[in-house]
């Protein structure tokens, strides 16, 4: 195209931009008569043609989206990028407060872009699922509580953007800026609510782990003083955090950093996630990889990064390069790579997505050849139920997690955090105890319904509450916890054993039922007594079994 004909083209294409900006691009707009349209050999950049683009995505998405579609394979591909990048820099840029925050990730337009545009966007993509996870929490306490979090990670990310010169993160640093004095405000508004109302804040957390910067995770210091023995044990056996589900397996290992000395960095892999659901060993060890380093970030250690391009080729071969690594910055200390949830891992080796000898295999190897490494299994079985994991982890040391002491569950009842403003009558705190067994889930739950209903009174008896209180909080408790109760009776026991329960239920609280009244009604059920002791639902009291928490046999009554 030579001179004349470009400088024609530049003003054609300039007042096809003024008349769509002048009738808000109606349809049909006329960037469609733009030459980038019909001039298919044109290479150079034609000015505007970005802004002409935004403007018609805006004002007419159908078409907008169609002109960006054909331009993202045209010689004019030039305008996609930053099409895209200020289509998402605008959706963030509107949002006025908390609850377009909480929408913002699922409407973000990039998702493939590389380099720094991709990290700011998942940095706002993160936060606006943080917020939105905050604003899910049914108290204002702990959504205040969360949302702090969110607050700190903002302050911290609009430092690191004022560092930064380049033209995306200018960009969008008068969002983030917005972003913190939203939340920050909402924060304020929650505290003002709260005390106009004069409500009582929950501090319960319920059906979700307890993380470490949640005050309310409370005792398990002789669980830590055992693990501590164990990992300074020359053998390195590996451990097996054993307990029933809802027992605080996951709280401990999210908090175990603060328990344990300084020279052991705890690296957390929840099995459940993206590790167990990876389609091959490269994304498998990847996901494994990454998680460790999210783990050891939070304990204050940086490990280096392992790249999921770099694992495809030969995936065991560059992952124990990695381990190498790592080695080298734990220096003198030791880790701890904690895996929750390992019976997912196993499932996963069951179906034949992994293949045991690999996985279990690379645990053994790096349980007996490298000894900056302990490892820790978590679950709610034993090793002797899966035994593929028996012949590979030999000498596995039991680490049982259990009920709250009883002083642990008192606090938890009664001071879960500083400036808690409920008090109770010492009658009421007994029967908490009695129905839930110092059971850290059942307390919370049962503490949680008191608070709601207690919200529900006049503010003159708020404060205070009575054993009346408690037992009014008993039947919301057991239909709000109905997923905890459920599980028990779906997952953990079979039809011989959901019978047995219900029969005992029958009988009332605090019933022991003789064995041979058992048998005379279950006969040959000698496993299924062995199993239900071992999920800590009955108790063997002399000669006969009893439920070992009230709260639980209330709901198997109710079924009866």
């Amino acid at each position: 195209m030579n001179q004349p004909n470009s400088q024609v083209f530049t003003v054609w294409n300039y007042l096809l931009y003024r008349l769509d900006k002048g009738r808000n691009s109606k349809s049909p707009c006329l960037l469609r008569f733009h030459s980038a349209f019909w001039d298919e050999w044109q290479r150079l950049h034609l000015p505007g043609l970005d802004e002409h683009l935004l403007l018609v995505i805006e004002n007419n998405t159908v078409e907008g989206k169609a002109a960006l579609e054909y331009l993202s394979t045209s010689r004019q591909r030039w305008t996609a990028k930053p099409a895209k990048v200020e289509l998402d820099a605008r959706s963030l840029q509107s949002s006025a407060d908390v609850e377009a925050i909480r929408k913002a990730h699922r409407s973000l337009v990039t998702s493939e872009l590389e380099s720094e545009v991709s990290s700011l966007l998942r940095i706002f993509s993160r936060i606006s699922e943080d917020v939105d996870a905050a604003l899910n929490q049914a108290s204002t306490y702990n959504q205040r509580l969360l949302l702090r979090d969110v607050a700190d990670e903002l302050n911290l990310q609009l430092q690191n953007f004022v560092r930064s010169s380049d033209k995306y993160t200018v960009r969008f640093y008068p969002i983030i800026k917005s972003w913190r004095e939203i939340v920050t405000n909402y924060i304020e508004e929650l505290a003002k609510i709260t005390e106009l109302r004069q409500e009582i804040d929950s501090p319960n957390i319920i059906g979700v782990p307890l993380t470490q910067e949640q005050e309310i995770f409370t005792g398990r210091d002789d669980i830590a003083a055992r693990i501590e023995q164990l990992l300074s044990d020359r053998r390195r056996p590996p451990l097996l955090l054993y307990g029933q589900r809802r027992m605080g397996k996951t709280s401990l290992l999210n908090n175990i950093g603060k328990l344990l000395p300084n020279s052991i960095i705890p690296m957390f892999v929840d099995l459940q996630g993206a590790p167990s659901s990876a389609s091959d060993y490269a994304g498998f060890l990847y996901n494994l990889a990454r998680d460790m380093e999210k783990s050891a970030k939070k304990q204050g250690l940086t490990l280096p990064s392992l790249a999921r391009e770099v694992l495809k080729s030969d995936p065991f071969t560059y992952f124990y390069e990695w381990l190498d690594k790592v080695e080298q910055a734990l220096e003198q200390n030791t880790a701890l790579l904690a895996l929750d949830e390992f019976e997912v891992l196993d499932n996963a080796i069951a179906k034949g997505r992994f293949d045991e000898q690999d996985v279990l295999g690379m645990l053994r190897h790096l349980i007996q050849h490298r000894p900056r490494f302990k490892v820790l299994l978590a679950g709610s079985h034993t090793i002797e139920e899966y035994q593929r994991w028996a012949s590979y982890l030999i000498n596995v040391q039991v680490v049982h997690i259990s009920y709250l002491k009883e002083a642990e569950a008192r606090q938890l009842i009664e001071r879960p955090v500083k400036d808690f403003t409920l008090r109770y009558e010492p009658n009421a705190v007994e029967r908490v105890l009695q129905l839930t067994r110092c059971h850290p889930f059942l307390v919370q739950l049962l503490c949680a319904e008191i608070i709601v209903l207690k919200n529900e009174q006049d503010p003159s008896i708020r404060r205070l509450a009575t054993l009346a209180d408690v037992e009014a909080a008993i039947p919301e408790a057991l239909q709000s916890g109905g997923f905890f109760f459920a599980d028990i009776q779906n997952n953990q026991v079979d039809a011989t054993g959901q019978a047995i329960l219900r029969f005992i239920a029958a009988q009332g609280e605090g019933a022991i039922v003789s064995r041979q009244t058992l048998l005379q009604q279950f006969p040959d059920a000698d496993i299924t007594f062995n199993l239900l002791l071992q999920r800590e639902l009955i108790e063997e009291v002399d000669d006969g079994y009893g439920f070992q928490v009230e709260l639980i046999r209330r709901w198997f009554f109710n079924r009866t």
